[in-house]
């Protein structure tokens, strides 16, 4: 079977501590070849109950891939290629202000991006693409993934700006009293330009963003096996919202993603 006769509907990319596709049956691992290069690992297909899933760990599953080597194109390309149209991802992030506490989920509906020149468009050239990342994420995956989460009892946020910072370095105190300065809530290396691109190929995206520690604007000092301790509650946490709420993604679609390019092109 080829690579175009394997189809799946829904996307996960996997973020820190997520590198194995832990709910899918009859999985297989297939390479998608892509014209911006390999994607970040061999892409998971498989079946979570009727629902047909692609699974990509961001980093690799060893983690080898830094956030700002992260070949975030031949991501989203790859999942579409495969049929996908709609995508949650999972990042790791610190928490910029104290409402937001480790443990705790965030699905982020802003982003403020401070990255170093990332690839971040599929169009280099011949058309024109100036997409509206006004409202970058789903509305309809974002509601889904609250109440999921309410229901299960977990701490979910239901909105926040997310910084994103080009890494692998952390912020230094400066920064990161800035970044609060600007109105973000948490802080991670890897939502931009994942969304955007997206966008671009008119995809659902929305972010889950699992709180790991406070950053360092904060002075509460934690420990690296105090951020591995909350790492693995919140993986736990994660694989049962996601069990949950695949089985609520309805078939049909209620929201505009698809015609994110409507008045984009050029």
């Amino acid at each position: 079977m080829s690579n175009s006769e394997i189809k799946a509907e829904i996307g996960i990319i996997g973020g820190t501590g997520i590198y194995d596709p832990f709910l899918l049956k009859e999985a297989r691992e297939i390479k998608v070849h892509t014209p911006y290069g390999a994607t970040s690992d061999l892409v998971s297909v498989g079946y979570y109950k009727n629902k047909k899933i692609a699974f990509i760990p961001r980093h690799g599953k060893h983690h080898s891939i830094p956030p700002h080597r992260v070949n975030y194109r031949a991501n989203i390309f790859a999942l579409k290629e495969l049929g996908v149209q709609r995508i949650i991802g999972a990042s790791a992030v610190g928490s910029l202000t104290e409402n937001y506490a480790p443990g705790e989920f965030v699905l982020p509906d802003q982003f403020l991006e401070r990255t170093k020149g990332r690839p971040d468009t599929f169009y280099e050239g011949g058309q024109v693409c100036h997409v509206s990342p006004a409202d970058p994420f789903c509305s309809e995956l974002r509601k889904i993934l609250l109440e999921t989460g309410i229901r299960l009892g977990l701490g979910i946020h239901e909105s926040g700006t997310y910084m994103c910072i080009e890494g692998p370095r952390f912020s230094t105190r400066a920064e990161s009293r800035l970044f609060r300065q600007w109105g973000a809530q948490v802080i991670g290396m890897t939502l931009y330009p994942e969304c955007v691109l997206a966008k671009e190929v008119q995809l659902c995206y929305a972010s889950v963003a699992m709180v790991t520690d406070y950053d360092v604007w904060a002075s509460k000092p934690v420990s690296a096996t105090e951020i591995a301790k909350t790492m693995k509650a919140n993986v736990e946490n994660f694989k049962k919202l996601i069990v949950e709420v695949l089985t609520n993604i309805p078939v049909e679609k209620s929201c505009s993603c698809a015609n994110s390019l409507k008045e984009a092109l050029v």
